[in-house]
């Protein structure tokens, strides 16, 4: 019998209802792929206890288990699918229904595409980063050879919104002003207040197009939205005071207008020529701040900025942060994380210069603990070997490191991370960076297992 049957050549009707035997033929071959690899290098039921994760005892039952949440979001950063295509997917793959746990007929798919968000939403409310950190550092630990040295950079993880400058985000604030004055003066059936919007908007509209913009006809238009702005926020505050009392408003409208008063305020700063602390630059993520990292091609980058240690190439986030700061302070506590996960005394560090300051430098001295930094005095008794050491150490982090990164952007679905709140952008981050530690785990589970076999 050949190995593929073609379905227009046969009478007999295929049987989609697998026995017992059926079953454990494709569960087999579900366990010896890729994913099946992936699956088998989790620690399923301790990471559900770590996070907290629960079906609820109320309302309708959940299409997934715990599990099954657990793993849709691990699938979702493997996969680098969005949420509709990713359900399509669950919908006819096995694998990834096998993945997570569940079974579809095809008479019951999935059809609310909004529940990985909803999952999501969830999960990011339990994350405690270190807690689960260890949890995974302890299930992974057997397949770990050289827990005694780190790799250690940071690096940015952007977030997927507009460049922002100043007159797009006063323009945007202005627009969303000018729509809730719009909305409430409909439903009070009363006359729109005078404004010069309609002027502001034509005049907006011709700046945004030209191809250079000078710095004095910038500054005019930031002048010009940031008296219009502060125009609109009065005419929201008077119309809010002729709504009935029993219309309630809801949490969001108020939270997005104190976000508005914060922007106008610090641009009025910026325009004056002050400096400001905690820069808003999006109004709908205004938690992100702009991260000045220094490269060439992107001297500013918008996200989350995390401090990332790799142990026998296995990353773990050591601290992680939408606020700029300096990574070089951070070694220490590196070397304490390290020893706290996996219970071994560090015996040699590989980070960039920034992390080679006169405090680290002495920090590693008194504890024994060997650096790729470029040596300060003089040459010691045994300083031919330690520039081999060094040499070697400042390879494996700039390849393994700067690989990593690469890694997680391009295949992890962490380049440009699409969630919308500041406890989901960090749940984002953090299963695409375990992902990938799951992925290189479970090829280590495998070789490991071929090994157990060619020994018998």
């Amino acid at each position: 019998m050949s190995k593929i049957r073609k379905i227009s050549e046969t009478s007999i009707p295929i049987n989609f209802n697998f026995s017992e035997q059926d079953f454990k033929r494709y569960w087999d071959a579900f366990l010896n792929s890729k994913l099946g690899n992936i699956y088998e290098s989790i620690p399923w039921k301790e990471l559900v206890k770590a996070l907290n994760i629960k079906n609820k005892k109320l309302g309708r039952k959940s299409d997934f288990s715990p599990q099954g949440k657990l793993a849709l979001i691990f699938l979702n950063n493997y996969t680098g699918l969005s949420d509709r295509k990713l359900i399509e997917q669950i919908n006819a793959n096995y694998e990834y229904q096998y993945f997570c746990g569940i079974e579809i007929l095809p008479e019951n798919k999935i059809k609310n595409y909004k529940i990985v968000s909803d999952i999501r939403v969830g999960i990011a409310s339990n994350l405690d980063i270190l807690s689960v950190q260890k949890v995974l550092a302890r299930a992974w630990k057997p397949y770990m050879n050289y827990t005694d040295g780190i790799l250690e950079d940071a690096t940015c993880y952007e977030s997927s919104v507009r460049y922002p400058t100043d007159v797009k985000l006063l323009w945007e604030a202005n627009e969303w002003i000018y729509g809730q004055i719009k909305r409430i003066n409909k439903y009070i059936k009363g006359r729109m207040p005078r404004s010069k919007y309609t002027e502001q908007k034509d005049k907006y509209l011709v700046y945004s197009k030209m191809r250079k913009k000078s710095h004095k006809k910038t500054r005019r238009r930031i002048q010009s939205l940031l008296y219009l702005l502060e125009k609109l926020l009065g005419q929201l505050s008077d119309i809010q005071k002729k709504l009935p009392q029993n219309i309630t408003i809801p949490n969001r409208f108020y939270t997005r207008e104190t976000i508005i008063k914060k922007i106008l305020e610090q641009q009025t700063e910026l325009f004056e020529g002050n400096k400001i602390k905690d820069r808003i630059v999006s109004i709908s993520k205004s938690y992100i701040r702009p991260i000045v990292r220094g490269k060439e091609t992107k001297r500013v980058e918008f996200g989350a900025k995390a401090n990332i240690v790799q142990i026998d190439k296995i990353d773990f986030i050591e601290h992680i942060s939408f606020d700029a700061f300096n990574e070089g302070t951070r070694l220490q506590s590196s070397v304490l994380f390290a020893q706290e996960l996996f219970h071994t005394k560090t015996k040699f560090i590989g980070a960039d210069a920034i992390y080679a300051t006169n405090a680290n430098r002495k920090y590693c001295n008194v504890n024994n603990i060997i650096t790729g930094f470029v040596r300060k005095g003089r040459a010691g008794k045994h300083e031919e070997n330690l520039k081999k050491v060094r040499r070697i150490i400042n390879i494996k982090r700039s390849t393994e490191m700067e690989g990593a990164f690469g890694k997680h952007k391009n295949h992890y679905n962490l380049k440009r991370i699409n969630a919308r709140t500041e406890k989901t952008e960090l749940l984002w981050i953090f299963f695409g960076i375990h992902t990938a530690n799951a992925v290189e785990i479970g090829k280590r589970i495998k070789q490991l297992e071929s090994e157990v076999k060619k020994r018998a």
